[in-house]
C-alpha cells in the first residue's frame, strides 16, 4: 500500500484500502493463498519472474525460498481437499468458510510444530528460575497478543521464522552452536526480515571464537560455523542455483528498494518525522537508503561491539532486542508488522525485566492498531491485550518490580554518583509513566474505533498511534542500550562462554 498524507481527502484514502473481500488485492490472506496457487501450478524457475501466468504486481512472491516451499506444501494438501482453492487464474480472490478453516489450520499447525515447542523448551531451559516462573514465562509469551492477532487474525506465518530464530537461541543456550546457526539460517531463509537478528547471532558466535582463540579451538569453531551457514543456504537455494539470473531475480524480489523508506503508518522515526518534514519529497530515494543505513548502523554499533568483546547468553538476548529495535526505528522499508521481530526477543527476557517487557509488548501491539482495525480485529485486540496484561500482572506482580535493581538499572544509577538520590523516586515515576501510557493507549484505541476524524485530517488517529508508539520505542531503545552497556553481569559471565 501507499503511504497516505495526513491531509489526504477521505475519498482518496478509501481508494488505497485493500482487504478481505475487497478487490482488486483482497488482503494478506489472498497473498498467502495466491502463493500456494503459483508454487503448485508453475515450475520453480517461474516463481519469482513476471510472466503471463504470474503477475508480480498481484501479490508476487517476495519472500525467500523456504516461504515458497512452505506455500507449495500447503498447496499440495489444499489440492487434495479442493482443487478450486489453488486453480491457476480462476482461484483469484477465492474465499469460503471451508478454505478459511483450512488456512487457519495451516497457521495453527505451524505454531504447534515450530513456535510453541521452541517457547516451551526455551522456558524450561531457563537457569536459576523456579518451575512456577518457567510456567508463567511460557504462558505470557504464548499469550502475547501481537503475534496472535497478526498470524491468526490479519493472517501470516510469522511464527515460522520467529520459531526458527527461537530454536537458534535455544541451541546457543546449550552451546550447540552449529545447530543454532543452522536454525537461524532457516529463519533467515523463510523471511528476510530476520536480518534484524543477524548481527547479534554473528557477534555472539564471533565473540565465542575470539575467546577460544583464533589460533586453536576458536579457529576450528569459526570454520565449522562458516561451513554450516554455507551448507544451510546451499540446501535452501539449490533449486534456484541453475543460473545467476535466477539468483539475482530472487534477490531483487526480496529487497525491493523502489518501494520507499516506509509503508503505511509505521511507528518508526522516518514515518513520525514525515508528519513535520516530507522526507520522501525532499530527499532522493538513494539518499534515503544511505541515510537509513548509516543511522541504523550507528545506533546498533555500541551493543554489537560489547557483545563481540564480552559474549554472554544474557548479553546476546538483550542485544537481540536492541538491534531489532534499531532496525525497526531507523532502517529502510519497514512495515508495522516488523515490530514482531523486536517483540519476540523481548518475550525472552520477560522473566528478567517483567515490568518493562510487559510495557513494551503492550505498546508493540498498540502500534499495529490501524492495521488491526482495517481487518476488523478490534474485539480480539481488546480481549487478547487484557488477557495478556492480566497474565503478566498475576504471574510476575509487575507493579512491585519497578526498583532500579528490578529494572536492572542499579549499575547505571551507581555510575551517576551524585545523582543517585534521584533514583529513589524512580519506581514511583516509572509506575506513573506506565499508567499514563496505558491510559493514553486505551483512549486512542477507543477514539480510533469510534470517532470519525476531521475531514481535513482523515489519518489523524493512525498518525497519532504511530507517533506516540515511536516515542515509546525510542525510550525503550535508550533503556535497553543502558542496561546492556552498563551490565556488569556480562563481564562476569563471559568466562562461562570461554
Amino acid at each position: 500500500m501507499l503511504i497516505t498524507d495526513i491531509s489526504r481527502k477521505p475519498e482518496e484514502h478509501v481508494k488505497l484500502f485493500f482487504g478481505a473481500g475487497k478487490p482488486p488485492m483482497y488482503g494478506d490472506y489472498e497473498a498467502q493463498r495466491h502463493w500456494q496457487e503459483v508454487t503448485y501450478n508453475l515450475p520453480i524457475r517461474q516463481w519469482y519472474f513476471n510472466t503471463s501466468d504470474n503477475n508480480l504486481l498481484y501479490w508476487g512472491l517476495d519472500y525467500p525460498p523456504l516461504t515458497a516451499y512452505h506455500s507449495f506444501l500447503c498447496a499440495y494438501v489444499a489440492k487434495l481437499i479442493n482443487p478450486d482453492w489453488i486453480a491457476l487464474h480462476t482461484s483469484r480472490g477465492y474465499e469460503s468458510q471451508s478454505h478459511k478453516l483450512f488456512m487457519r489450520t495451516t497457521v495453527f499447525v505451524a505454531d504447534l510444530l515450530i513456535y510453541i515447542p521452541a517457547v516451551i523448551l526455551y522456558c524450561c531451559s531457563l537457569k536459576e528460575t523456579s518451575t512456577k516462573k518457567k510456567v508463567s514465562s511460557a504462558l505470557c509469551i504464548l499469550l502475547y497478543p501481537g503475534l496472535i492477532l497478526i498470524d491468526h487474525g490479519h493472517f501470516q506465518y510469522n511464527s515460522v521464522s520467529l520459531g526458527f530464530a527461537l530454536w537458534g537461541v535455544l541451541c546457543l543456550s546449550y552451546d550447540w552452536d552449529l545447530l543454532g546457526s543452522a536454525a537461524f539460517c532457516l529463519a533467515l531463509n523463510y523471511k528476510q526480515m530476520e536480518l534484524y537478528h543477524s548481527l547479534p547471532f554473528f557477534c555472539y558466535l564471533l565473540g565465542k571464537c575470539f575467546k577460544k582463540g583464533l589460533k586453536g579451538k576458536g579457529l576450528l569453531l569459526l570454520i565449522k560455523l562458516a561451513g554450516t551457514v554455507v551448507a544451510s543456504f546451499a540446501v535452501c537455494w539449490l533449486p534456484f542455483c541453475t543460473d545467476v539470473e535466477q539468483i539475482m531475480q530472487v534477490l531483487r524480489r526480496l529487497f525491493p528498494i523502489d518501494r520507499g523508506l516506509f509503508e503505511d503508518k509505521v511507528a518508526n522515526i522516518w514515518c513520525s518525522l514525515s508528519v513535520l518534514i516530507k522526507i520522501k519529497n525532499v530527499v532522493s530515494p538513494q539518499t534515503q537508503l544511505k541515510l537509513s543505513f548509516a543511522v541504523t548502523f550507528l545506533s546498533l554499533l555500541p551493543t554489537c561491539i560489547k557483545l563481540t568483546v564480552q559474549p554472554s547468553l544474557r548479553g546476546f538476548k538483550l542485544t537481540l532486542v536492541s538491534c531489532a529495535l534499531s532496525f525497526f526505528l531507523f532502517s529502510f522499508q519497514v512495515h508495522e508488522k516488523s515490530i514482531l521481530l523486536v517483540s519476540v526477543p523481548v518475550c525472552l527476557i520477560i522473566n528478567e525485566v517483567p515490568f518493562m517487557a510487559t510495557w513494551f509488548l503492550l505498546v508493540s501491539t498498540f502500534s499495529m492498531l490501524p492495521l488491526l482495525l482495517k481487518d476488523g480485529l478490534l474485539l480480539p485486540y481488546a480481549v487478547t491485550t487484557l488477557a495478556f496484561l492480566s497474565a503478566c500482572v498475576a504471574s510476575f506482580a509487575i507493579f512491585e518490580k519497578t526498583s532500579a535493581k528490578d529494572l536492572q538499572l542499579k549499575p547505571f544509577s551507581q555510575s551517576l554518583r551524585g545523582y543517585v538520590s534521584w533514583f529513589k523516586l524512580f519506581p514511583k515515576i516509572v509506575r506513573s509513566l506506565f499508567l499514563l501510557s496505558v491510559t493514553l493507549m486505551g483512549v486512542l484505541s477507543v477514539m480510533s474505533a469510534a470517532v470519525h476524524p476531521p475531514q481535513r485530517f482523515p489519518d489523524l488517529f493512525p498518525v497519532s498511534v504511530s507517533s506516540i508508539s515511536c516515542l515509546h520505542f525510542l525510550f525503550f531503545l535508550v533503556y535497553f542500550n543502558v542496561i546492556i552497556l552498563w551490565d556488569s553481569k556480562n563481564s562476569r559471565n563471559q568466562k562461562k562462554v570461554s
